[in-house]
């Protein structure tokens, strides 16, 4: 009962307003993930975070965030503070714990990732603005619902549509986006801001307008199996929803174009994953790849012996009819992510074998940053 007490507490007074008479920080903002703009936590000129909990009753408080502890300190009035060390830009998950219980802060924003809703904090970078709402026309996300045969039920998509969809008549390319394990569809359109992307790039005439859309791949197929692991085999039951379910919703629903050139497949982490099994394997299907930030090759457990002929047949062995197959081939791996040596050399090889796949890497870890600006990127390569 004590927990569930500290937890109300902290709920009702960690997202209020700033105490009378006091004042922020000298040069500190407030994160766009907050919810009061007024409140905690505070961004602080060097990029640290500072919190500020209301807990009188607690005994311990910390906040993990991006996975470092750091222990506050009980003030006046039973408010707890602590400042952190200065953070990379980018989207970082974080947690309260009071008294040990894990608890989300009612500050901020919660989101869906690592297989719980989470609080998190947003720092910008300096010359990423692409990232933010600018003054451009806007396109729309909608979330929809289809039925799946695979599950016998219906399941959620979030599609982008870019703007003027809704006026014209005209048909539209589409890249169909894959997140990562413990997320969902939500998480490109929330965490990876898909629509500030392909607004901004669209509006400044560095992509075409397309149509993207974002699924659920944690899909369960009737008999109770569950598609995992990075293999052909185990891709086969998300293979059958999005080749026998979305992709023919997604044509019926949505103004787009039907032929495989107008069929774009990326993703992150484990939609990564799902790309390249996918995409590359059914060329009949979709003529552009990404592949973000994949553990596939190595870097995590599991992972060893990646064989690229007997993956994707044709690869090494037929190389220029794969090539022919494929506009647009693209590969991203953040600089500091354990996978991104296993990443270099794997492109490597692919290039010595002749394999024409376009690379890049940005700083960063196994985090948004890193597949905001892939699909930045990639985005500006399809459909020309």
């Amino acid at each position: 009962m004590l927990a569930v007490t500290l937890t109300v507490l902290t709920c009702g007074q960690a997202a209020g307003q700033m105490p009378r008479g006091e004042q922020f920080p000298e040069g500190s903002y407030s994160p766009v993930t907050n919810i009061n703009r007024n409140g905690y936590p505070r961004v602080l000129a060097d990029n640290s975070v500072m919190f500020r909990v209301n807990a009188p009753q607690a005994q311990s408080v910390r906040v993990d965030l991006g996975g470092s502890r750091y222990e506050m300190t009980k003030g006046e009035g039973g408010v707890w503070t602590v400042t952190t060390r200065p953070q990379v830009p980018g989207f970082h998950y974080y947690a309260l714990f009071i008294d040990n219980v894990s608890v989300a802060d009612p500050a901020s924003r919660s989101f869906y990732g690592s297989s719980r809703w989470s609080s998190a904090i947003e720092i910008p970078e300096k010359g990423m603005e692409v990232f933010e709402v600018q003054d451009v026309p806007h396109g729309e996300v909608r979330t929809v619902y289809y039925f799946s045969k695979v599950e016998d039920a219906w399941r959620p998509l979030m599609v982008y549509t870019p703007a003027g969809y809704n006026e014209g008549k005209q048909e539209y390319p589409v890249v169909y986006i894959q997140h990562g394990g413990g997320e969902d569809h939500r998480g490109w359109m929330e965490q990876g801001r898909t629509a500030q992307i392909m607004d901004n790039l669209i509006a400044a005439g560095k992509a075409v307008p397309m149509i993207v859309v974002s699924s659920n791949s944690n899909v369960q197929s009737r008999g109770g199996g569950m598609g995992g692991g990075y293999s052909w085999q185990g891709m086969q039951t998300f293979r059958t929803e999005m080749i026998d379910n979305i992709i023919p919703f997604v044509e019926k629903t949505y103004r787009v174009r039907k032929d495989r050139r107008s069929r774009a497949m990326c993703g992150l982490s484990m939609g990564g994953g799902q790309s390249f099994y996918i995409g590359l394997r059914d060329p009949e299907v979709f003529a552009n790849v990404g592949v973000f930030s994949t553990g596939m090759f190595g870097g995590i457990s599991g992972a060893s012996n990646f064989d690229l002929e007997t993956e994707v047949p044709g690869i090494l062995t037929d190389t220029k009819n794969f090539n022919r197959q494929f506009d647009v081939f693209f590969m991203s791996c953040g600089e500091q992510d354990p996978r991104i040596e296993y990443t270099r050399s794997i492109v490597k090889k692919m290039r010595d074998g002749g394999v024409e796949v376009r690379f890049n890497s940005y700083p960063g870890d196994h985090e948004w940053q890193v597949w905001r600006k892939s699909l930045h990127e990639f985005a500006q390569y399809l459909f020309r």
